[in-house]
């Protein structure tokens, strides 16, 4: 279930967005910011309260990369998610104040704005509530909400993009509009395989078309969970990782016992860069994981049906292998817009 934490810094962030501010009259020095979304990319959904201007996306970097957001200021949301790993950490469980560890793998961050609920459990559902987690969880930042605003707002540059950007003072609405703004702006789809489906024929080596066509195949049914523009349908399923699970994954939401033991399906989107892989960071190589799916798993009682003994050669996997290389986007990794 959600954390008491979580629910009173939802019940403080739902009374602020309702209050008398009139987020759409930006002081004129701040502009429109210019999404630049990816040849067959869908419009991106963007709440009313929160379009994207230049200073709040600027101004939600700053509060990205700074450690102030945790209660002793060691640990900020870009400590757990580098730019060069797609915004994901690099070992399993990432490390939260004071030397604690997480709950789960520190998923990667791209094409927010197209998700439907955050997190592996699917417990959050907006990008804007998104931040009250890591801030409030006792082993990442541990940090009540109203503390972690009231420190931030003696920040005078802070009170004085908050008043640019959202026509107010420094408080929780601007706290987690301007960090859900930034966020908005990681979209990635500039991909080799992007390239290729874009109409560059040369863009993905035979090899790499052999892997496509065995991804997209009736036999290993990949898209059939990994579909659409950004690799995943969004749906929480049982991969058969475990015969017992120690982290029960949707039903601490729910309660519901049909969601035991699952877990949201992530994007293949950078795939190659955002090792270890699985909601807790078990297998540490794309190899390791693609061994997995061809052993058909373990049997859990949950296990998704589609997860069945693939018997692949041993070029079948190279070229699948070869396939989820080809979905790294390097422009976005070094994009300098991103950088702190």
């Amino acid at each position: 279930m959600i954390n008491g934490k979580l629910i009173i810094g939802l019940g403080l962030l739902l009374a602020l967005s309702v209050s008398s501010c009139k987020p759409d009259e930006v002081d004129a020095l701040d502009r429109p910011y210019r999404l630049s979304l990816p040849a067959g990319f869908p419009s991106m959904n963007i709440p009313a309260d929160n379009e994207l201007t230049e200073v709040r996306v600027e101004l939600g970097k700053m509060l990205f990369f700074d450690k102030a957001l945790s209660r002793d200021s060691t640990v900020s949301c870009g400590s757990c998610h580098f730019q060069l790993n797609a915004f994901s950490d690099v070992v399993a469980i990432s490390t939260g104040i004071e030397g604690r560890k997480g709950l789960r793998n520190s998923p990667p961050l791209f094409n927010l704005g197209y998700h439907p609920y955050f997190f592996f459990d699917g417990g959050v559902p907006t990008l804007e509530l998104q931040v009250l987690a890591p801030v409030q969880d006792v082993n990442e930042m541990d940090h009540e909400f109203p503390e972690a605003v009231a420190r931030l707002a003696q920040n005078q540059v802070y009170q004085e993009m908050a008043q640019i950007a959202y026509g107010r003072s420094f408080d929780a609405f601007v706290l987690t509009r301007a960090i859900s703004a930034f966020e908005r702006t990681l979209v990635s789809g500039n991909s080799a395989y992007d390239k290729y489906n874009n109409g560059s024929s040369n863009a993905l080596n035979e090899s790499a078309k052999r892997g496509m066509a065995l991804f997209n195949s009736e036999r290993l049914s990949c898209n059939g969970c990994h579909s659409g523009f950004n690799f995943t349908d969004y749906s929480f399923k049982n991969n058969g990782l475990y015969v017992q699970y120690p982290d029960s994954g949707r039903m601490r939401v729910t309660a519901l016992p049909q969601d035991r033991d699952k877990f949201k399906v992530p994007s293949l989107r950078n795939v190659a860069l955002t090792a270890p892989y699985m909601h807790d960071g078990s297998f540490a190589t794309l190899p390791d994981v693609i061994e997995h799916y061809n052993s058909g798993g373990a049997a859990n009682p949950q296990k998704d049906e589609r997860i069945q003994p693939l018997l692949l050669s041993n070029q079948e996997k190279s070229d699948l292998l070869e396939f989820l290389y080809s979905l790294t986007d390097n422009e976005f990794i070094t994009n300098p817009n991103y950088a702190p």
